[in-house]
Order: structure tokens, then sequence, then C-alpha cells
């Protein structure tokens, strides 16, 4: 858990990053961001630290060796001495730019920023936020003169979320130190560059990322595997998806036995799924352990994904969260159509 309350932004350095696929420069600062001023610190930390305590945890990693990945290697130098947040800036700016070599990815602002006092497991620790901005908003400005007013046009970042950031916590150094990561601004092919290019960053192995593989292996299961090999409804594969959700909403630790004996109930049901666990990790070359922490925020993210709705023609949505007995499917032979008989007690 990382809390930010205590937190104090404690230098700050900006450049410029261009695309160079599309022929942009880069241009670097010869000076650190002036933050005598409370109030525009106050909101330079709110915009850095707001959105990440919820972000998803990685580490810093490299194919060849740790040692070799850029920009862990400055972060390390930062830590131990940030007095030289400037000098290491310039070679993170110069890295990111050397990564944007894709036409689609956006130009904007690279801040490097240095904070003490975050709380993270117990333990008050230094950090480094990398962040970008891409996404510019159009504002107006009001000003009072003479009893009359101005309005001027402007254009500047808001300042809620970054839209691609990353904040490094001095934890788990030897591991390639506990980093969280958002991009708001790319979904698709090229929001991999910043991870997965620029930072080069795998899943740490955490109580999120341990609930979200699972929930996502087990949706895979109902929705891909079972049809396939039991006769079941679309009515029962949302039961059997709500029923796992409740489970990770109740629970704070995860434990396979328990989970397939309340979820999943029938034996050759249970069997069937741990095979499918078996060959989906070793497909992707994970694993899953017996027994975990679960994370609160992994079962938020996943539960949004998980469909409950059962979808009839284009007439009908039909929301299923509970009981699976209080709605029957049947066939009309007159109409030629099927039909569903739903039971309920009051009606809002």
């Amino acid at each position: 858990m990382i809390i930010i309350a205590e937190a104090q932004l404690e230098a700050l350095a900006t450049h410029y990053i261009g695309n160079r696929a599309a022929g942009e420069e880069l241009s670097l600062t010869k000076e650190l961001v002036d933050l005598s001023e409370e109030r525009v610190k106050s909101l330079l930390q709110g915009y850095f630290l707001n959105s990440l305590p919820e972000a998803e945890a990685y580490n810093f990693w490299h194919p060849s060796d740790l040692a070799l990945n850029e920009v862990r290697h400055y972060a390390r130098q930062i830590f131990d001495a940030p007095e030289d947040l400037l000098r290491h800036s310039i070679s993170i700016a110069r890295n990111l730019f050397e990564a944007t070599d894709l036409p689609n990815i956006k130009s904007g602002e690279l801040h490097v920023a240095f904070f003490r006092g975050l709380k993270a497991d117990q333990h008050v620790v230094q950090a480094i936020g990398i962040y970008k901005t891409e996404v510019k908003e159009n504002f107006l400005k009001i000003e009072e003169k003479d009893k009359r007013y101005y309005f001027h046009a402007d254009e500047g970042i808001h300042p809620s979320k970054p839209d691609k950031a990353c904040l490094i916590l001095q934890l788990d150094e030897d591991n390639g130190y506990r980093v969280l990561v958002t991009d708001r601004t790319n979904k698709g092919g090229e929001a991999q560059f910043w991870k997965d290019k620029f930072l080069k960053l795998r899943a740490a192995s955490d109580e999120f990322h341990a609930t979200q593989d699972y929930m996502s292996m087990y949706k895979s299961y109902v929705v891909e595997q079972i049809p396939g090999e039991f006769e079941v409804s679309r009515v029962e594969q949302i039961d059997l998806l709500n029923k796992s959700v409740n489970y990770f909403k109740k629970n704070e630790q995860f434990s396979r036995n328990e989970f397939e004996e309340e979820v999943l109930q029938i034996p050759e049901v249970i069997e069937s799924f741990r095979k499918y666990e078996k060959q989906y990790a070793d497909e992707r070359d994970i694993s899953f352990d017996e027994a975990f922490g679960i994370s609160g925020n992994a079962v938020r993210k996943q539960s949004r994904i998980y469909k409950s709705v059962l979808k009839l023609d284009k007439n009908f949505h039909v929301y299923i969260h509970g009981n699976k007995d209080l709605i029957e499917k049947g066939y009309d032979a007159g109409m030629g159509m099927h039909f569903y008989k739903i039971y309920f007690e009051e009606e809002n």
C-alpha cells in the first residue's frame, strides 16, 4: 500500500521530447524547475502522485543483465545523489527520445521528479517520478480591470492525471525496484513503447498481478473452454463468473481448493478447470500459486470486464447479478422463438 499524504516534491526537471520518427527535436533544459511558489508546487505534487497509488506494480528488467537497464541505472544514480537530478534527467530524456521512433507517438514534455516521505510497506521511502504530458487542453482565463472583465484563451495541461507516468520506489532494488505505471493516452500497439521499450518493465510478483492473472484465466475458462466440454447455458456461464467475483470480493486471501469447492463445486468441472489452468500457464510461461493475498484494486478492475449481461437479439439486455434459479429458459413452438421466464418480488 502506498501512502502519499506526507510526500514532498523536492526537485523537478522538465525537457521536451519530439517525435524522432517525424523529424522533431529533443530540447533539454539547463536548470531545474523553480518550486518556490507553494501553490504551483502543491498542484504539481498532486498532478504527479494522485493517480499512482492504485497503478499496477512492475520491476525493471533486462534480458541479459539487470544492470544494463538504462532507466534503472539512472534512477539508482539519482537515489544515491539527488542533487544530480538534472544531469541524470537529461540522460533519461535522451533515452526516451531514442525510443520515440514510431510516427504515432505524440510529442510532449518529460518531467523527472524526486520525492521524499512516501510510505510503502510500512517504510518511508524516496521515489523518482517520470512523467510525459502529451495532451493539451484549451482554457479561458478571466481578468478584471477597471470594473471590466477580459477573457484570454490559452492552452495547458489539466492538473489531474498525467498522460504517461511511472513512480520508482526505493524498494526491492536487487529485483529492479518497485515501479508503478500508468498510460492514459495509448491503448493500442503504441502503448507498449512506454512500458516495454523505454522503461523495460515486467510484472512484479505481487498481489495485484496474482489476482488479475487468476481472474483473467478463470474468465477465459468459463467463456472459451466450458461450452465445448459441458452443456451450459449463457445464464449458467454468467452465474459462474458472478460466483468468482463474489469470492474475490469477500475474501482477503485466495485458496485454490476453497475457490474450486465454492465456485466450481462439481468434481468433473474442477478436474477440467485444473487441466485448463495448467495448459493456460504453460502457454504463457506463468505460474499460479495455491494461495495468495487478494488485491481489491485488481478485483475492481477485472470486475469491469466480467460480463453479466444476457443479450437477447437487439430487443433486450438482462443483467444477472444473483440467483440463476430465478430465471428459466424455454421454447415457444407456436411462435418458433426462445423465451426466458424471470421471477422477482418487487419492481423498481
